[in-house]
């Protein structure tokens, strides 16, 4: 617009050329409005959609399925670019961590899809007989998912694949933080989706706030747990269900009797390789005895330096910050009078290239912000106990995280973290490749979350369990209508309770 401006005032006055622009500018201002009242008219447009039957189909499912397979497969370069601008995710790390799960995820759905639309037989009682039942899977209509900006294409596309894949139709709202990824999904969904039935929302808070007045049949929301009360308020107006994928403070417990390279290996790997801590999944603090901590830390040092180098603020393997405001957030956090001598490693910052160092701290008080809230970035404490068993009470006193992992040979210990420690996810002598399991839901409990998806457990989670009973006209018994004479009742009775010889000495008169 600037460009035809100037081009206008070369050839004439800025006069002419500013009545002239003015109402184009008003257009495309008016254009790019989205409020509560065009969020509803979208929400009606895909209901109509809906309604229509087009989504429900195994047909329609499969094709939208296929068509985000190759969209995979074809965008992968830009996807990785998108996401090498909103976060400098490294490029192996982004195929991994995001292109490729999603890969897995569409492919899963696309094996299984046939098998779980398949109705449930269920085996029906004598006081139906003869009848059959079944439970049904039936798409429940129009679906809201609000994604998040640390894996701002996996967590984007991962739950639309899951609504599709269970006959509904879907509104992404990608976040504003990723602004590229963000772009690039509104594009690739345009491209290569049924546009009548799946669309893609852009914006910030007002957006997502008129989206949030309206009524949908679900919404997914990946974020934290102050927004995730915000979802739900606006959800239960409508009396929405809701899948909430938030996050909490995911501690690791490693035992001494450990293979300690190998441990520390898998603990980096799910901190600062893993998005460099921005993960909901990632790992927040470490516990461990005092005895161990020294050869805890020397151990994570060495390993850190092999992983990024001796000045990881220029390694290429480690992801940046976000954005400057939760940059901000970190720095402060690290800043704080309880917390900056904690400092056993790293600790540096460079705003300009929005990069903090892996940074280790030992034994913070507890009543600092860092140990109260969810860090979310590659700052990770230590908490030391005198027993390794003195983490249960750590951990319970916390609200129960998104999950917890847990290194150490002792099967003894094994089994009691996985008996008293309640958690979204456990895994033991490892992190965060339970979510790489198909078989296994993700999602929280308590203040980490609300339902699960993945695989299977998404088509479950965007589908209806509709209960079906079939009967026929023949057998019908006067059993169950007056007038209730004592015999009646008597053999009613016998048949209810499903007592064999109770019924035929009913049947018989004693």
């Amino acid at each position: 617009m600037k460009g035809l401006c100037i081009e206008l005032l070369h050839n004439s006055s800025s006069q002419k050329c500013f009545a002239t622009v003015a109402p184009v500018v008003a257009e495309v201002e008016q254009k790019k409005t989205f409020d509560s009242e065009t969020a509803g008219l979208l929400v009606e447009e895909l209901r109509k959609s809906f309604n229509s039957g087009r989504t429900k189909s195994y047909e329609w499912r499969m094709l939208q399925l296929s068509n985000i397979g190759r969209m995979l497969d074809e965008k992968e370069k830009d996807i990785i670019e998108a996401l090498y601008k909103d976060l400098s995710k490294p490029e192996l790390e982004a195929f991994i961590s995001e292109i490729s799960t999603a890969k897995s995820s569409c492919k899963e759905a696309l094996e299984g899809l046939k098998q779980w639309m398949v109705p449930q037989k269920v085996k029906t009682s004598i006081s139906t007989y003869p009848s059959s039942a079944e439970i049904v899977s039936e798409p429940l209509g129009v679906v809201l998912v609000i994604s998040t900006w640390n894996f701002p294409f996996l967590l984007s596309i991962d739950p639309v694949i899951g609504a599709i894949s269970a006959g509904n139709a879907v509104v992404l709202k990608p976040s504003e933080i990723a602004p590229a990824t963000s772009s690039l999904l509104a594009q690739l969904v345009e491209e290569y989706l049924d546009s009548s039935a799946v669309k893609v929302v852009e914006g910030a808070i007002p957006e997502t706030t008129a989206l949030l007045e309206q009524r949908w049949d679900k919404i997914l929301y990946t974020g934290s747990a102050r927004v995730g009360r915000i979802v739900m308020a606006a959800a239960a107006k409508h009396l929405t269900p809701v899948i909430l994928e938030l996050g909490g403070k995911s501690p690791a417990i490693v035992d001494s009797d450990v293979d300690l390279q190998v441990a520390v290996r898998r603990i980096i790997a799910g901190k600062w390789a893993l998005n460099n801590g921005q993960a909901c999944i990632g790992v927040d603090y470490i516990i461990t005895t005092k005895d161990f901590a020294p050869k805890l830390i020397e151990a994570l040092k060495n390993e850190l330096e092999q992983f990024f180098g001796k000045d990881p603020m220029n390694s290429k393997d480690i992801s940046r910050i976000v954005s400057s405001t939760q940059f901000a957030r970190l720095v402060k956090l690290l800043e704080e009078d309880k917390v900056s001598d904690k400092i056993v490693l790293g600790g540096q910052t460079d705003e300009n290239q929005l990069k903090i160092a892996p940074t280790i701290l030992l034994d913070i008080p507890e009543d600092t912000q860092i140990m109260n809230e969810e860090i979310f970035g590659p700052l990770l404490p230590i908490v030391t106990v005198e027993k390794i068993e003195g983490s249960f009470d750590v951990i319970n006193s916390r609200p129960k995280p998104l999950a917890v992992y847990v290194f150490t040979n002792n099967e003894q210990l094994k089994k009691s973290f996985v008996e008293n420690i309640s958690s979204g996810g456990m895994l033991i002598n490892d992190t965060v490749l339970h979510v790489a399991v198909a078989g296994l839901p993700f999602g929280g409990v308590g203040e980490s979350g609300m339902g699960s998806y993945h695989g299977k457990f998404s088509f479950d989670g965007f589908s209806h369990k509709k209960s079906v009973l079939y009967r026929s006209f023949s057998g019908d018994s006067t059993l169950r209508y007056p007038p209730y004479t004592p015999e009646k009742q008597k053999l009613l009775k016998a048949v209810i309770s499903g007592n064999i010889f109770s019924i035929i000495m009913a049947l018989i008169g004693w």
